[in-house]
């Protein structure tokens, strides 16, 4: 007997020194894939938690909370912009949580817990762009556009892409913001006229930087955070700016699901992203906005706000999920529904 116990002895050492996976937190995330995936690894080490992820766009993030809000199927969401997470607010999907550490972050993303019922934090910010390749723009004897306007001008038909708003969250954040920027009115006269200039309308609006790199896309509207991964990642041709009219931008999304199963392990998760380690994985990754958490050096990869025209954009009006599904239907039926 005394044999076997000693024998039995490095075994149980052993399993007492690895990480436990007994434990576990399901997630959603809907920002750059490659943080989603290099923050799941890293609080997984940390913790000895095991991240279970599903990278989504936020507004099918949105839907599956929806269809899932009887049995919810994950725990806690982050990343992708702020819209999206209000509507699931409203709708009672979230449970509320405002954290012990907000004097860490900055005011907008304060902000995002008062504005909600502590149901979202704000996790990063970034302003929409347009980005272009310098190269096609060249070989097709296009000018550099500026500005909106210039996007609707019928010489860059066929040369203009960006996500489409009832899929993406950031698509939605260009729409909702043209609308406040230049009355409803003006802005689907606008938009109707960029339709025709449309290539395509993607599911996510993660795809138009790769779409620009690639030569695939003369022109893409996104965030402008995104062309700069590219051409920080060696796509020299990639060159962006914000619109000289003046632009929208975001404030990206977190929050714990209600009813969720670990919820324990949910606030573990979510307190390291909000913590200088989960929220400086974001340069690490490549993925460039700025984070919330002010206690730590911002990398010097990301892309300055500085001297941007940032509209005033109202994130508790286009953030219910009335307001969002009305300028959504109307998009669909006066702009989407246009031949090109």
């Amino acid at each position: 007997m005394k044999k076997t116990i000693t024998a039995l002895a490095p075994l149980v050492l052993g399993l007492m020194a690895a990480p436990s996976f007994a434990q576990q937190v399901n997630a959603y995330c809907s920002t750059n894939q490659s943080w989603c995936e290099m923050a799941a690894t890293e609080f997984t080490k940390a913790t000895g938690v095991k991240v279970v992820q599903t990278h989504l766009g936020t507004g099918e993030a949105l839907a599956r909370l929806k269809a899932e809000a009887s049995n919810p199927k994950t725990d806690i969401w982050w990343g992708g912009t702020g819209d999206p997470f209000l509507a699931a607010a409203e709708q009672g999907l979230l449970e509320p949580y405002r954290p012990a550490y907000l004097k860490d972050l900055y005011d907008w993303s304060v902000r995002q817990y008062d504005m909600s019922g502590n149901m979202v934090g704000g996790f990063y910010t970034s302003f929409i762009g347009i980005g272009y390749n310098e190269e096609v723009l060249t070989k097709a004897k296009l000018p550099v556009p500026k500005c909106w306007a210039d996007l609707a001008d019928p010489k860059y038909k066929g040369h203009v892409e960006m996500a489409n708003p009832g899929s993406s969250g950031g698509a939605y954040t260009i729409v909702a913001g043209l609308v406040q920027q230049m009355g409803e009115d003006k802005a689907f006269d606008y938009m109707k006229k960029l339709h025709k200039n449309i290539t395509q309308y993607t599911k996510s609006s993660q795809a138009q930087a790769k779409n620009v790199a690639r030569g695939e896309a003369t022109i893409g509207i996104s965030f402008l955070f995104g062309f700069e991964e590219e051409r920080q990642a060696g796509f020299k041709a990639v060159k962006s700016f914000a619109p000289c009219e003046g632009t929208s931008y975001e404030v990206g999304g977190i929050a714990l699901i209600k009813g969720s199963r670990n919820g324990d392990n949910a606030k573990k998760f979510y307190d390291w992203l909000m913590g200088p380690v989960g929220q400086g994985i974001g340069a690490k990754a490549n993925s460039l906005q700025n984070p919330a958490n002010k206690t730590f050096k911002q990398d010097a990869k990301i892309p300055t706000m500085d001297g941007v025209k940032l509209i005033n954009y109202d994130f508790k009006k286009y953030g219910a999920s009335t307001e969002r599904k009305r300028i959504l239907e109307k998009w669909e039926k006066e702009v989407n529904s246009l031949p090109r």
